[in-house]
C-alpha cells in the first residue's frame, strides 16, 4: 500500500509502518461515513485490524486519528507567553519540542490557542487580519511550547511584508530542530481557498510533518444558494489534498466556540510528543 513518509531531522516515522490493510471499516466519528483503513492517521507503534471490534472506540472523535500507548500527559497546567521572534535563529533554545499553529489570516489561531490553554487572553485575538506578525512562542506546562505563527494571505498587507512574513515562517518549518509537528488551521465553514491547498502542498512536498485543524466547525447554518455545512467543506479539502500527499494526513474539527476537538488536539499533541522525546 502507498504511505507517507513524515521527516523532521531526528524526528522520523512512517505511517504505513504497521501494515494497515486497504480495507473498510465504520467508524464511529463525526462525520459518520465509512472510512477505510489506509486513511486513518495511525501513530508509530501502533497496530490497527479491521478485526479489532474496539477500534472505533480508540479513534479521536471527529478525526482520522488513532490513539495509541503514546496518549497521556495532555493535561495543560500551567502555560505563559515567553517571547516573540521575527527570526528562527532568535527562537528559544532550550531544545523543548514544540507545536506551530498556522493559517490564513483571521482563520482562529489565537482563539484556538486561548481554547486550548483555557486562557482568554493569552494570546491576543483580532478582527483585524494580519495581527500576528512574529514567532509566539507560549511555553506548556514548562516542557512543551505552542507557537502561534504569523497569518498568511493578508491582501492588505504590504507586499514586502507579505513576502518577509512567507520567508521566515518557511524557513522555521525547515530549520527549526525542535518541530515536532505543524498545525495547519483551515477554515470549515467555506469552500476551500486556493492559498490553503498551495500552503497544504508546500509542507507535503517539503516533507514538514503536519495535522489538519478544520476550524469554524459550529457554524452549521442552513444550506442557501448551495453552501455547503462545515463536513462536506471538510471531505472537499481532503479529496483535493490527495495528490499532495502519499496518504492522507491527520486532521481534527474544531469550534474555539464550543472547544469542539480541544481535547482531541491536546491528545494528539500528546502521543506526537512522547515519542517524539522517546526517539
Amino acid at each position: 500500500m502507498s504511505s507517507q513518509l513524515l521527516v523532521k531531522k531526528n524526528y522520523t516515522y512512517n505511517e504505513g509502518d504497521h501494515g494497515v490493510e486497504r480495507q473498510r471499516v465504520v467508524l464511529n466519528i463525526v462525520m459518520c461515513s465509512e472510512i477505510s483503513l489506509d486513511k486513518l492517521f495511525v501513530p508509530p507503534e501502533t497496530q490497527v485490524s479491521c478485526d479489532d471490534s474496539s477500534l472505533s472506540t480508540r479513534i479521536l472523535k471527529g478525526s482520522n486519528i488513532v490513539l495509541s500507548k503514546y496518549a497521556r500527559d495532555a493535561q495543560v497546567v500551567q502555560a505563559e507567553f515567553v517571547k516573540s521572534s521575527v527570526r528562527t535563529e532568535d527562537c528559544p533554545s532550550d531544545g523543548l519540542p514544540e507545536f506551530a499553529l498556522v493559517g490564513r489570516s483571521n482563520v482562529g489561531k489565537s482563539s484556538l490557542l486561548n481554547s486550548l490553554v483555557r486562557r482568554k487572553r493569552l494570546a491576543l485575538t483580532s478582527k483585524k487580519p494580519g495581527k500576528t506578525q512574529c514567532i509566539n512562542h507560549f511555553r506548556i506546562n514548562d516542557s512543551w511550547y505552542l507557537v502561534d505563527l504569523p497569518g498568511y494571505g493578508y491582501a492588505s498587507a504590504p507586499q514586502e511584508l507579505r513576502t518577509d512574513w512567507g520567508k521566515f515562517t518557511k524557513d522555521y518549518f525547515i530549520n527549526r530542530s525542535t518541530l515536532v509537528s505543524v498545525f495547519l488551521l483551515i477554515d470549515a465553514s467555506i469552500p476551500a481557498k486556493k492559498i490553503d491547498l498551495e500552503y497544504a502542498s508546500w509542507l507535503g512536498q517539503n516533507q514538514v510533518p503536519m495535522t489538519l485543524i478544520f476550524t469554524k466547525c459550529d457554524k452549521r447554518k442552513k444550506k442557501k444558494n448551495g453552501r455547503k455545512r462545515p463536513e462536506e467543506n471538510v471531505k472537499d479539502f481532503q479529496e483535493l489534498i490527495c495528490g499532495f500527499f502519499q496518504t492522507v494526513p491527520p486532521w481534527i474539527m474544531t469550534s474555539s466556540v464550543t472547544n469542539q476537538g480541544r481535547d482531541e488536539i491536546l491528545l494528539h499533541m500528546a502521543q506526537l510528543r512522547n515519542y517524539w522525546l522517546k526517539h
